[in-house]
């Protein structure tokens, strides 16, 4: 498998955080969805990756190639989009055009101008005057429009309404469907990612509590509602997570096909990946 970027131990200390030893691969013509609380260490591991923070231990690689050491050839193949506009409050679209024309190589006016007229944006306006969904929308629009096969987003669909947040989201499918182009999205929104991503990345606190395929967290992992005296009777080694209650046992298992197989009398119901989530932080 080709990916297009790779994590291998990367460590960041600060002084009331550290990210710690991270790891993870994202493969090619996909959508990686990373999901984590808000100062679980997204922020920090996507600068990691764009070389804007030094790091103390660790080896990345975007296309196959070092980070560091490829950074310009690099970053000509990559879109950002991070979770609030930086482009000036009084430049306006057409002015946003030139100076990114000036920037990259491979920029394409006509494609950039069409992502405008989709997404109603005022060409006359300064910047100052859109609204935060305008301005997300801006900076999708610029990161789209220089032929980049990569496309990194932080938070980029935070603070927007749903239908917005909808529209955005049918953009990313559509940016992959050739299979070249691949999509990093960092969220606290575990819908959105459970939309749209093909493989579920969690942060928590610095670390890598898992990395998979969302078919696999989807199809692999169940909930199971039951009393004690069944729950005794399961095999601890697949117990991700329980919550006990007054009505009994709730319990997360990373076996749901083994259970419904073999435990009949059991009732285990789907678990979404947001309740995975939830019982890896906080279920005993």
């Amino acid at each position: 498998m080709e990916y297009a970027i790779e994590l291998d131990g990367v460590t960041k200390q600060y002084s009331n955080f550290k990210l710690d030893k991270v790891s993870f691969s994202v493969p090619r013509g996909c959508i990686m969805g990373f999901a984590g609380e808000n100062g679980a260490g997204k922020t920090t591991t996507i600068k990691a990756v764009l070389n804007l923070i030094r790091t103390e231990e660790g080896n990345i690689k975007v296309f196959g190639l070092d980070h560091k050491k490829e950074e310009r050839r690099i970053k000509e193949q990559i879109g950002v989009v991070f979770d609030e506009s930086y482009f000036h409050d009084n430049l306006t679209a057409g002015q946003i055009s030139k100076i990114m024309g000036n920037i990259y190589s491979t920029w394409q006016k006509d494609i950039f101008e069409s992502y405008v007229n989709q997404f109603k944006l005022p060409k006359d306006k300064l910047v100052k005057e859109y609204s935060r969904g305008m301005k997300m929308k801006l900076s999708i629009a610029a990161a789209l429009s220089h032929q980049a096969k990569l496309l990194i987003l932080d938070e980029a669909t935070g603070g927007l309404d749903p239908i917005i947040r909808d529209e955005i989201l049918d953009i990313f499918l559509e940016f992959i469907q050739d299979e070249e182009h691949t999509i990093l999205f960092s969220s606290h929104i575990i819908s959105d990612l459970e939309k749209v991503a093909d493989y579920i990345t969690f942060i928590h606190e610095g670390k890598i509590v898992f990395s998979k395929s969302k078919d696999d967290l989807i199809y692999c992992y169940g909930l199971v509602h039951c009393k004690k005296e069944d729950y005794d009777k399961l095999d601890k080694t697949h117990i991700v997570g329980v919550r006990k209650s007054q009505f009994g046992y709730e319990v997360l298992v990373d076996n749901k096909r083994e259970l419904e197989r073999y435990n009949r009398d059991l009732v285990v119901d789907n678990a979404s990946i947001e309740e995975i989530i939830l019982f890896k932080v906080r279920g005993s």
